[in-house]
C-alpha cells in the first residue's frame, strides 16, 4: 500500500515523527503508547486489520458500491424536494474549501464575506416570511420546531400551561422530534386537528401550511382565535410556496419556521440542510442560534458581526436562551446564493412552474376519476382511494416512490426537477394515458 495519502493528509510525516521521538527519547510510537497508557486499559493483542487501499482504489470501491443503488423517481415530498443547484454556485461555493471548511465566524474582522452571506440569508427569510428578524439557520426543520416550542414557552410567561398544541397536518418527522424534546422538559404535546380546537389550556400552537398532505390553508382565523386565548402561534412554512401564498406575518403568526433545502441544496439522503426561525422584534432576545447584525468598524464603515450573543451558550452557559450553538452555515450560504441567483421574480417563476406541474397532474387524475383530498395545494396532492396500497406497490415496481398517508390516501409531490416525462410515467401507474395541461 502506498502511504502517499497518509503522508499528505493525515498528521505528521515520518521525518517529523522521528524528530519528535528523538526529542522524547523513544524509539517508536508503540513505545510512547506503552509508556503513557495505563496497562489496565491497554489492548495488548495486535488488531487484525486488513491491508489498506490506495486513494485511487478507495474511490473505485466507493463508485462500485454507489453503483449498486437503485435509482427511483421520487414524488414523496414531506419537506424534502429535488432542486437544481446552479453550476456557478456549485463550483464557487459548494466545492470551494474557502467556504466549506470555514468555522463559526467569531473573528468578525476576517469573516466579513461569510457574515455578509449569512446576513443575506436572514434578509431573504425575513422577506419571504414577512417577519422582523431571522436567525442565521438551524439544523433542520424539526429542530427549528423544537426550538420554537421552547422559545414560545420562555416568551409566554403569563400563560402557566405546559401543553403544546400541534396540528395533525404537520410533517411526521417534526412531530416525532417535538415529542422527543418535549418529554424531558415537562411539556405535554397534544396533536390534533386545530380546526376543531378552542386553544384552551395551552401556551403555544404549531400549525403548518402547506400541510403534510399538501393542503394550503389560510391560517389567519385560527391564529386570531389562538391569540384571543393568550396562545403564541408558530407556523411551519414552505420557503418556495411563500413566493405565492400569504406569509406567516400576514396571517398574524408570532414565529415562522421552515427548511431552505429546496433553494438549490441537494437532498443528500436527508441532510444536511439549513432550517430557519423568524419572529417578531419583541422576541429578538429569545431567538435560538446565531444572529448576524450590522455594526461599524473603527473607520465608521459598515461591518457585519454576530449580534445579541448574550443569548448564547458560549457566553451565558446554563442561563442561555438556547443551548443550540450550531448553524448550517454552508447550506444557508448556498440557499442565499440561490436566492440571489434567481432573484424575487425568478423564485416566483420557479414556484409557478412547480404549481403548474402539480395542477396538471391533479387535473389528469381527477378527469380519470380519482378524488383529491383538497383542491387547495401548491406542489403536493393527496388522493382519496381505497386502492392506495396497490397503487403504491405498483409504482414501486416501476421504480417510482410515492407516499402512503394512512390506509386510503396516497400523496404525490412534484418539484423543480420534475419533467413532463416523469409525470407521464407516473400517470401510467394510475392507468392514465396522457397528461392534461393545466390552465393555471
Amino acid at each position: 500500500m502506498s502511504n502517499e495519502f497518509l503522508d499528505r493528509h493525515i498528521g505528521p510525516n515520518q521525518a517529523e515523527i522521528d524528530a519528535m521521538l528523538s526529542a522524547i527519547g523513544c524509539d517508536s510510537v508503540e513505545q510512547v503508547v506503552a509508556k503513557t497508557v495505563p496497562e489496565s486499559i491497554l489492548f495488548g493483542n495486535r488488531m487484525e486489520v486488513e491491508e489498506g487501499l490506495t486513494e485511487r482504489d478507495s474511490l473505485a470501491l466507493a463508485k462500485k458500491l454507489a453503483g449498486q443503488n437503485q435509482l427511483f423517481s421520487n414524488f414523496i415530498g414531506q419537506g424534502y424536494y429535488g432542486t437544481l443547484m446552479p453550476t456557478v454556485i456549485q463550483r464557487n461555493i459548494l466545492e470551494n474549501p474557502g467556504w466549506y471548511t470555514a468555522y463559526t465566524p467569531y473573528q468578525a474582522e476576517i469573516s466579513q464575506g461569510r457574515l455578509e452571506m449569512l446576513l443575506t440569508f436572514q434578509q431573504m427569510i425575513m422577506d419571504l416570511t414577512g417577519m422582523d428578524i431571522s436567525n442565521a439557520s438551524l439544523l433542520d426543520e424539526p429542530t427549528a420546531a423544537a426550538e420554537a416550542m421552547m422559545m414560545a414557552k420562555r416568551a409566554n410567561k403569563k400563560n402557566k400551561s405546559n401543553r403544546f398544541l400541534v396540528d395533525s397536518n404537520t410533517h411526521p418527522q417534526t412531530i416525532t422530534i417535538l415529542q422527543t424534546r418535549a418529554k424531558p422538559i415537562g411539556i405535554q404535546l397534544v396533536v390534533e386537528d386545530i380546526q376543531n380546537s378552542d386553544f384552551s389550556d395551552c401556551f403555544a400552537v404549531l400549525m403548518q401550511s402547506p400541510g403534510t398532505n399538501g393542503e394550503v390553508r389560510d391560517l389567519t382565523t385560527d391564529i386570531a382565535k389562538a391569540k384571543e386565548a393568550g396562545v403564541l402561534t408558530i407556523v411551519a412554512c414552505d420557503i418556495l410556496a411563500l413566493t405565492l401564498i400569504k406569509t406567516p406575518a400576514e396571517m398574524g403568526a408570532d414565529i415562522a419556521i421552515g427548511n431552505s433545502q429546496r433553494f438549490g441544496v441537494p437532498m443528500g439522503f436527508g441532510g444536511p440542510h439549513a432550517a430557519f426561525l423568524a419572529t417578531r422584534d419583541e422576541f429578538k432576545r429569545m431567538v435560538p442560534g446565531r444572529i448576524i447584525g450590522v455594526s461599524q468598524d473603527v473607520h465608521g464603515n459598515p461591518a457585519m458581526r454576530m449580534s445579541l450573543q448574550t443569548r448564547e451558550q458560549h457566553i451565558r452557559r446554563d442561563k442561555a436562551t438556547s443551548n443550540i450553538c450550531t448553524a448550517q452555515v454552508l447550506l444557508a450560504v448556498l440557499a442565499a446564493a440561490y436566492g440571489i441567483y434567481h432573484g424575487a421574480n425568478g423564485l416566483r417563476r420557479i414556484a409557478n412552474k412547480v404549481h403548474a406541474k402539480a395542477s396538471s397532474l391533479a387535473k389528469s387524475l381527477t378527469q380519470a376519476g380519482f378524488e383529491l383530498a383538497s383542491e387547495q395545494f401548491f406542489d403536493t396532492i393527496t388522493l382519496n382511494t381505497t386502492d392506495a396500497q396497490a397503487l403504491f406497490s405498483k409504482a414501486q415496481a416501476q421504480n417510482i416512490n410515492l407516499r402512503l398517508l394512512g390506509d386510503n390516501q396516497l400523496t404525490i409531490a412534484v418539484d423543480e426537477t420534475t419533467t413532463t416525462q416523469d409525470l407521464s410515467e407516473l400517470l401510467a401507474v394510475f392507468s392514465v394515458d396522457s397528461l392534461t395541461e393545466s390552465e393555471s
